[in-house]
């Protein structure tokens, strides 16, 4: 069997998409785990010494959809016209 190479590549030019693909989902894979390791706020990377990291998301919504929240009370945030 032969290793991947450039040469071989030259042979079964019909690979050339498949390891294109999948080339490009192993690094869309990586950035968002990346992502959620370092934007989601369930995600702490300080010290417990320092205290809560996430206190700045106490009183925004960031989930799409929170059980513990009543929307039927919540003002839009689309602008009044």
């Amino acid at each position: 069997m032969q290793g991947l190479s450039l040469s071989s590549l030259k042979k079964h030019r019909a690979l050339i998409p498949l390891y294109a693909i999948v080339g490009l989902g192993c690094v869309g894979a990586a950035f968002y785990t990346a992502r959620l390791a370092l934007r989601n706020p369930d995600v702490a990377w300080v010290n417990k010494a320092e205290g809560a990291s996430n206190e700045a998301y106490r009183s925004k919504q960031y989930k799409f959809y929170s059980p513990n929240v009543d929307y039927s009370n919540m003002e839009s945030p689309a602008p009044k016209y």
